[in-house]
């Protein structure tokens, strides 16, 4: 175990900023080796007379860039591909993700995850591991019952719960079942679900989204709305109270994608929509952003018979989800272990939104953004005349994850873009929007 020297400067404030920049810039230099293990946090703060949250804090930091490895009952070390160079100015951004949406891989919880599929292999019959329920292991829905209801104010049983392969599987499920001719859809919206929604047949209805969010007013001629309340994409917007209300009153049937409501940072958490009228609002949501899009684990809430009808569909195409993962999601759940790394990933989030903000009001100030009270993302509205394309090629040339917003748009708008921010460590955010600016500088906007 190491010892270590760190200095701390306690009238700057923001202690468990400086014990991680010591220990990174210890890292690159070479002063802690790979495989280094640490100092216990307790240990450690001890040491340094601070909090043990401090530390705490510093460390899964570090754990969310890559430097650190947090391994259960072995501490907490030095990974084997942190860099281990002087700190000196990128000549490109390593920042990779085809996606503004997706989270840092790098946070999934190897160590905690590996833990629940060992108490799984260990603890759970063999029978278990046949084919089972379509609709998922009982465990599971159980325990997402239960955070579901806790967490966002849901309105469920483990019986009208259904495991499927992510909210994509889940919506395709639940069009084929309700045979749906016309469904509204947000405007704009993620252009990349909606060849999967005309594939079920249905004919999509645009519906524009104001700073309120969807227009519910315009919601005539159709009977089902598909639309994401708690974070709206690309714009951000939270469905305000008053369309929420009205959204209740309409009276067809509301698929709520729950998308984005895990990672919330500068408002009040808000209820889903199901919980307001269990008997007619499908609620969907998954794990792809709270741990991983590859695990393919989703789930959605429906009235009793619209959840069976589905469990059949899901039985008749694929025979359900794979079994050990559900009991490994199962444990996180039942132990604290997946709250746990919620926190812990919004805390690491927020930092690396206030970071980006910070360097786009700096560098980029003419950029109007939005959108940024929760999610992964943030809406750029771009000046009158400014080129979206060139724009977002410009962010993508230093490796960050942005796309236009004309692509997800029924009809015409004015230039944005949305970008990504998930994978952009906090220390690295003013250097690459301020070489962005830089690339920017040849290119026509106009």
């Amino acid at each position: 175990m190491a010892d270590l020297h760190i200095p701390i400067d306690r009238g700057r404030g923001a202690i468990a900023g400086q014990v991680a920049t010591e220990l990174r810039e210890a890292i690159r230099q070479g002063r802690l080796e790979a495989g280094t293990r640490l100092p216990a946090s307790r240990e450690l703060a001890k040491d340094l007379s601070v909090s043990r949250g401090v530390v705490v804090e510093a460390y899964e930091q570090l754990v969310a860039e890559g430097f650190l490895i947090a391994r259960v009952g072995a501490g907490t070390v030095v990974a084997a591909t942190a860099r281990r160079e002087p700190a000196r100015p990128l000549e490109r951004a390593p920042y990779y993700g085809h996606r503004p949406t997706s989270p840092d891989l790098g946070g999934f919880p190897r160590e905690r995850w590996l833990a629940a599929v060992r108490h799984v292999l260990t603890t759970v019959p063999s029978d278990a591991f046949d084919y089972g329920d379509p609709g998922g292991v009982p465990e599971l829905r159980e325990e997402l019952a239960s955070y579901l209801k806790r967490v966002r104010a849901a309105d469920v049983s483990a019986d009208n719960l259904v495991i499927v392969g992510g909210v994509a599987q889940g919506l395709s499920l639940i069009l084929h079942v309700l045979r749906s001719p016309k469904l509204a859809v947000e405007d704009p919206t993620s252009h990349r679900q909606v060849p999967l929604l005309r594939r079920t047949g249905a004919e999509l209805v645009p519906i524009p989204v104001d700073e309120e969010g969807l227009r519910v007013e315009r919601l005539r001629g159709v009977g089902a709305v598909l639309l994401t309340p708690a974070h709206q994409y690309p714009t951000g917007v939270v469905l305000s109270p008053a369309r929420r209300a009205a959204l209740m009153e309409w009276g067809g049937v509301v698929l709520e994608d729950d998308y984005d409501a895990e990672f919330r940072f500068d408002r009040d958490p808000v209820g889903c929509l199901q919980g307001l009228a269990p008997d007619r609002v499908i609620l969907s949501g998954s794990v792809s952003k709270s741990l991983a899009p590859g695990l393919r684990l989703g789930w959605i809430a429906a009235p009793p018979d619209l959840a069976e009808a589905v469990r059949q569909a899901r039985g008749e195409l694929d025979l359900g989800s794979p079994v050990i993962e559900q009991y490994a999601l199962a444990h996180l759940l039942r132990t604290g272990g997946y709250d746990r790394n919620l926190r812990r990933m919004r805390r690491e989030y927020r930092k690396r939104r206030d970071a980006l903000v910070r360097a786009l009001a700096e560098h980029l100030p003419e950029l109007v953004v939005r959108g940024i009270e929760a999610g992964l993302h943030v809406y750029l509205d771009l000046p009158e005349g400014w080129d979206e394309a060139e724009v977002v090629a410009a962010a993508q040339a230093e490796g960050l994850s942005a796309e236009p917003v004309g692509p997800m748009r029924f009809s015409e708008g004015p230039p944005a873009m949305v970008m990504g921010f998930a994978r952009l460590p906090a220390h690295h955010a003013d250097d690459v929007i301020r070489r962005m600016k830089v690339s920017m500088s040849g290119q026509r906007k106009g």
